[in-house]
C-alpha cells in the first residue's frame, strides 16, 4: 500500500494520505532527489528524536544516523542507492539507529524511490521500525538453545561447537587441549534426601565454583544431571590439566551453605587430552567419560587420565550389564548364607543372605564385579526384591523342617530400595507370600541411610518396625551416624564393622566403646569379620553377645548351610568346606546414585578400594 502511495506523484499531499502516514506504526521519512529531508511522520519523530519542522531541509545522514551493531561502523543511507538504481533497497541486518540524544535503537528498514506522475524519480522514502523486542527475544532464544536452564552454563550443543573449534585451532598450531569430565559424588543422595530445590541450588553453587577455577578462555559446561565438562583449550602438557583438576577438587570440597545446610561434596573427574586420546570431539569426550568411571571406582574425590586399556574394561562392563539384564529372567542368581552365632555358646541364631551370580559362561561372578554395575544401571532394586523373596522363602523352608530350629534371616537393603514408596508394601507381600513371620526377618541398613534425615525414610523404617520386622545397622563405625540418629531410628541390632574387629588388638578402647554404646541403647551387638580364636575371646570378654565371620563359617549355599542348623554349636571350620574361594574375597560394595550400600561377600578381609 505504501509503495503505491509514494508512486502517485504526490504521496504526502492530501488529507487522506497525511492521515494514513501519521497513523501507521512504522516510521516513515522522505527526501528529495538530493537527499534532503522533506517529511517525517510521528513515528519517525519519536524514533529519531527530531521534529518534522526541525529536520526539514537537513541531509538524511544528519537525522538518520545508522551503524552496524556488530562492527560499530557507520552505514550509508540506502536512499542514495534506491534513487541511483531506481529500486527498493533493504538495510543490512543488525542495523542500529543513533537517536538525536545518543540512544541506540535496533531497527529494520528499506528505502524505495519516489516517482512523479510521469515516472521520473523525485526522491526517496525510508520505512523503518524498532525491532528491540524482536531482536532481544531472538537473542534470548538463541542463548537458551545453547545454555543450561538451571546453571546458565553452555550446554552440550555449545560445548561441542567450541570443542570442535578448539581442536581445529590446536591442529593448526600443533598444540594440545584437555577435556575434564566431572561427576559429583553422592549427589543423588543429597537430592533425594533434602529435596530437588536444595539439589538445584547445590548445582548452581557448583557451577559458580567451577567458573572460579578456570581461565576466561576455558569453557565450563553442564553435561546433564550432576555431570559437568571443563574444556581447557590451551595446555602445554598433561600436567596442566592435572593442576586444574586438583584446583577444582579443593574448591568443591569446601562446605556449601544451602538453606541452613552445610553440604560437603566431592567430585570424580576423568581427563582426556588432544591429540593423544582422540581426534574428534565425540571420541575425546567418550574417553574422558571412561576415565571418570575409573576415578569413581577408586572411591571418588579423585581424577584419572584416560589410558588405552580402559576401553577393554568398558567393553567388559557393557558385557556384564547386558548379562545382568537377563540374569533375573533366566534365574541365574543364587543365595549363599553366612551364620551369625552366639559368642558364648556357638549356637547359630541368624543367617545373613548374600547374593551370587552364576553366569552361564563364566561361572560364579564375584559380587564386586556385578553389584556396582547393578546399582549404576538401576537393576539393584529388582535384584534386591528377588533376594528378599528368596531369603524369606528359604528361611520358611528351614522352619518347616522339624529337625531344625527356626532362626532369623538377615537381608541387606539398599538405599535405592528404601527410597521406593512401595517398599513397605513389598516387604509385607513377601512375608505373606512366603509365610514367614515378620519377627524372623531382619533388614540390614548402613549409616548412610540414617544420615539422610528424610521424613519419608523415617516413616518407612517406623512402618517396618510396627509390622514386626527387625532392623539392624550394618558396618557400624564406617559412617558418621550420631547418637541422635541411633536414638531416632528403630534399630534393634548394631553390627560392628569388620575393620575394627580385625584390628581389635590396637583398637581395644574403640571396640569396647562401640559395644558399650550399643548395649546402653538397648541394642544387640554383632561383631563382623571374626577370623581368629583370639578375636572371639576378646569380644566375648568385652561383653559382645554375637558374632559373624570366617572363624565360624564361610557363606554357604542353602544345601550346605542346612546341616549347620542341626549343630548345637559351631566349631572352627576346616580350611575348605564350601564352594567359596579359599581366601576371603573383597566385600561387595554398592556404589552409584549415592546408595553406598554394602553387600558383604564375607565378614573376613578388608575392603579393597573400588
Amino acid at each position: 500500500m505504501l509503495e503505491r502511495a509514494v508512486n502517485d506523484g504526490a504521496p504526502f499531499e492530501g488529507e487522506r494520505g497525511q492521515v494514513t502516514l501519521d497513523s501507521i506504526g512504522d516510521a516513515v521519512m522522505s527526501t528529495d532527489v538530493t537527499g534532503k529531508i522533506t517529511y517525517l511522520n510521528p513515528a519517525a519523530e519519536r524514533m529519531t528524536g527530531w521534529s518534522r519542522e526541525l529536520a526539514a531541509g537537513h541531509p538524511l545522514e544528519d537525522v538518520y544516523r545508522i551503524i552496524d551493531g556488530t562492527t560499530r561502523e557507520a552505514l550509508h543511507s540506502p536512499t542514495a542507492l534506491a534513487i541511483q538504481e531506481d529500486r527498493t533497497v533493504a538495510l543490512t541486518p543488525n542495523c542500529v539507529l543513533i537517536r538525536r540524544d545518543g540512544a541506540e535503537v535496533p531497527i529494520e528498514d528499506s528505502a524505495a524511490p519516489v516517482r512523479d506522475h510521469r515516472g521520473y524519480v523525485t526522491g526517496a522514502v525510508v520505512v523503518f521500525r524498532d525491532v528491540s523486542t524482536t531482536r532481544a527475544l531472538a537473542l534470548r532464544m538463541a542463548h537458551q538453545a545453547q545454555h543450561d536452564v538451571l546453571t546458565d552454563l553452555p550446554n552440550r550443543l555449545l560445548l561441542n561447537d567450541r570443542l570442535t573449534q578448539a581442536m581445529a585451532l590446536a591442529r593448526r598450531h600443533k598444540s594440545k587441549l584437555a577435556v575434564l569430565f566431572l561427576d559429583l559424588d553422592r549427589f543423588k543422595h543429597i537430592n533425594d534426601s533434602l529435596g530437588h530445590d536444595i539439589g538445584d541450588r547445590l548445582l548452581q553453587a557448583v557451577a559458580h565454583r567451577l567458573l572460579g577455577c578456570v581461565r576466561g578462555s576455558d569453557t565450563v559446561s553442564r553435561h546433564g544431571g550432576d555431570e559437568f565438562i571443563v574444556l581447557l583449550p590451551q595446555v602445554r602438557r598433561a600436567r596442566d590439566a592435572a593442576v586444574s583438576a586438583e584446583k577444582i577438587l579443593v574448591a568443591l570440597g569446601a562446605p556449601h551453605r544451602i538453606k541452613q545446610h552445610d553440604l560437603h561434596l566431592t567430585a570424580s573427574m576423568g581427563i582426556a587430552t588432544y591429540p593423544a586420546d582422540g581426534a574428534d570431539a565425540e571420541t575425546l569426550t567418550k574417553h574422558a567419560d571412561l576415565a571418570l568411571l575409573h576415578a569413581k571406582e577408586r572411591g571418588g574425590n579423585s581424577y584419572r587420565f584416560f589410558k588405552a586399556g580402559m576401553n577393554a574394561r568398558a567393553i567388559e562392563r557393557q558385557f556384564l550389564e547386558h548379562g545382568l539384564r537377563r540374569a533375573l529372567a533366566r534365574n541365574e542368581f543364587v543365595l549363599h548364607f553366612q551364620p551369625q552365632v552366639s559368642l558364648k555358646t556357638g549356637a547359630i541364631i541368624a543367617a545373613e543372605a548374600l547374593v551370587r551370580w552364576r553366569h552361564p559362561q563364566r561361572g560364579l561372578v564375584p559380587p564386586e564385579q556385578f553389584v556396582p554395575i547393578a546399582e549404576d544401571c538401576g537393576l539393584i532394586v529388582p535384584i534386591g526384591r528377588w533376594v528378599l523373596h528368596e531369603a524369606c522363602r528359604q528361611a520358611r523352608v528351614w522352619q518347616q523342617d522339624p529337625n531344625l530350629r527356626p532362626i532369623r534371616i538377615a537381608v541387606n537393603i539398599s538405599t535405592a530400595q528404601l527410597r521406593d514408596r512401595d517398599f513397605v508394601a513389598a516387604v509385607r507381600d513377601t512375608l505373606t507370600t512366603t509365610g514367614l513371620a515378620p519377627r524372623y526377618l531382619e533388614l540390614e541398613l548402613t549409616e548412610s541411610v540414617l544420615m539422610q534425615d528424610s521424613r519419608s525414610m523415617t516413616a518407612q523404617l517406623q512402618a517396618l518396625k510396627r509390622m514386626g520386622v527387625q532392623l539392624a545397622l550394618d558396618d557400624f563405625g564406617t559412617g558418621y551416624a550420631s547418637l541422635t540418629c541411633l536414638k531416632r531410628f528403630p534399630i534393634g541390632r548394631l553390627k560392628i564393622d569388620h575393620s575394627f574387629v580385625r584390628d581389635c588388638a590396637y583398637d581395644v578402647g574403640l571396640v569396647r566403646a562401640m559395644i558399650s554404646m550399643g548395649t546402653s541403647l538397648g541394642m544387640r551387638v554383632v561383631a563382623e569379620g571374626i577370623e581368629t580364636r583370639q578375636q572371639r575371646a576378646f569380644l566375648q570378654q568385652e561383653g559382645c553377645p554375637e558374632g559373624q565371620g570366617y572363624y565360624f563359617s564361610r557363606p554357604l549355599p542353602a544345601e550346605e548351610f542346612s546341616p549347620l542348623l542341626g549343630c548345637h554349636a559351631l566349631r572352627p571350620p576346616s580350611p575348605r568346606r564350601s564352594s567359596e574361594p579359599a581366601s576371603p574375597p573383597r566385600r561387595e560394595r554398592l556404589r552409584g546414585n549415592g546408595a553406598s550400600r554394602l553387600r558383604k561377600q564375607s565378614s573376613g578381609k578388608p575392603t579393597a578400594p573400588d
